[in-house]
């Protein structure tokens, strides 16, 4: 008979351990791999999810880059125009992956009903706005068009018809202050037709969408100026080299920022979650791979007669050692597919339902975004079982101090 089939056959797999004093040490490394996994799959899909979406909601109202005049850089309003008459609008060909360029400007305002008020910014757009970004955000009405002549309907957010008692169809007046001393507010009506959510308060609390041609008469500029132009890219990661390569495009006029750069405390404040994302992974690996040393240390000791009596009969320690990773590989596959399964069942329920809300003052969302990348998920599960393999390679260097002699004179 083959030496290393009467091996496994002697030794078994670790399922054949439910009898034997190793049975708990077995469930609970199993146990142990399992939460490991689920820590670490649900720390990534929602890390990388809440990055990703709070990322996406900052450039539905910004843009990626923004190239305005040195003079708005700094602020929010639009106070200098930029002609439209630009060579990188509407089609920014000098530089590659740059996916859309639109042209809006924004002015300051003060909505007034008749039991409330509130300061706002009436963000002007176009016919070249890209209106797909803000889609998902919209809960009622519809989005305004502004193709034909002069529109008052408006885009608002749930936040400020809540504090201004609004609802869809209402109308309401918007005052916007005139430049110099001694001079009127200009007045403008409004009308609702369609209110957004985007659960970033900070932009649900200021902004309201409505005709770039508003803004235009306001300040009286010419149909051809506007106050700024956003520019998207097709790849985020690369934000800051293709803001380097807009900057070194547009006119010594002109100044150019990401939204990185504008928005610098909010991305600094992401990358904290990578920090802790790998603080996790760390701890759960330890975690993991201690749990599983017990467990084989254990499964050793256990059968150490065993062992004994293999090495007389000619088994080598590597043969030896090569069966209990064997079965040490069967409990990690086991842990982790219990643990994939659990891990991604909830992402899955959280996507869908949303049943884990946060507090949009402090995470800028609703609910708790997640995103199931599949390649992530697959290089964890690998890393789990080749760091614990690696690992386990130290406590089965035991086996080859068992000599035969010692062991079988208890027998």
């Amino acid at each position: 008979m083959n030496l290393e089939y009467f091996i496994a056959k002697r030794l078994n797999t670790a399922k054949d351990y439910k009898s034997s004093i190793s049975a708990p040490i077995i469930k609970i490394a199993i146990t142990a791999i399992a939460l490991g996994i689920i820590m670490m799959i649900i720390s990534v899909a929602t890390g990388t999810g809440l990055q990703q979406k709070i990322r996406q909601k900052v450039s539905a109202f910004n843009g990626d880059i923004i190239i305005s005049s040195y003079n708005n850089n700094q602020s929010d309003v639009s106070t200098e125009p930029v002609f439209i008459n630009q060579n990188f609008y509407p089609k920014f060909k000098i530089v590659e992956g740059i996916k859309h360029v639109q042209a809006v400007a924004n002015k300051a305002g003060i909505i007034r009903t008749e039991t409330a008020f509130e300061g706002i910014i009436f963000k002007g757009v176009g016919n070249d706005y890209d209106w797909d970004n803000l889609k998902e955000y919209l809960i009622q009405g519809q989005i305004p068009h502004f193709k034909s002549n002069l529109n008052n309907d408006v885009l608002i957010s749930q936040y400020l018809c809540n504090r201004l008692h609004l609802k869809l169809g209402d109308s309401f007046n918007t005052f916007f202050m005139k430049e110099g001393e001694n001079k009127l507010p200009n007045s403008r009506r409004f009308k609702i037709s369609g209110i957004f959510n985007s659960g970033f308060q900070e932009f649900d609390a200021s902004y309201i969408i409505g005709d770039l041609r508003h803004i235009q008469k306001i300040n009286k500029w010419d149909s051809n100026q506007v106050g700024s132009f956003e520019v998207f890219v097709d790849d985020f990661t690369k934000i800051q080299q293709k803001a380097d390569e807009v900057y070194k495009q547009i006119a010594s006029t002109l100044d150019s920022k990401s939204i990185i750069e504008k928005y610098y405390y909010i991305f600094d404040w992401l990358k904290l979650f990578d920090f802790n994302i790998i603080v996790i992974l760390i701890v759960m690996i330890v975690v993991s791979t201690i749990n599983m040393v017990v467990a084989l240390l254990v499964l050793i000791l256990e059968r150490t007669q065993m062992i004994g009596i293999l090495k007389s009969l000619g088994a080598n320690n590597w043969q030896i050692r090569k069966i209990f990773l064997l079965n040490a590989s069967y409990i990690i596959f086991r842990g982790l597919t219990f643990g994939n399964f659990i891990a991604i069942s909830i992402l899955l329920i959280q996507k869908f339902t949303g049943f884990i809300k946060l507090n949009p003052e402090n995470y800028y969302v609703n609910q708790a975004p997640v995103e199931i990348n599949l390649f992530y998920i697959l290089v964890l599960n690998v890393s789990i079982v080749l760091i614990c393999l690696c690992v386990l390679l130290i406590p089965s260097y035991i086996i080859t101090k068992i000599t035969p002699s010692r062991v079988l004179r208890y027998l």
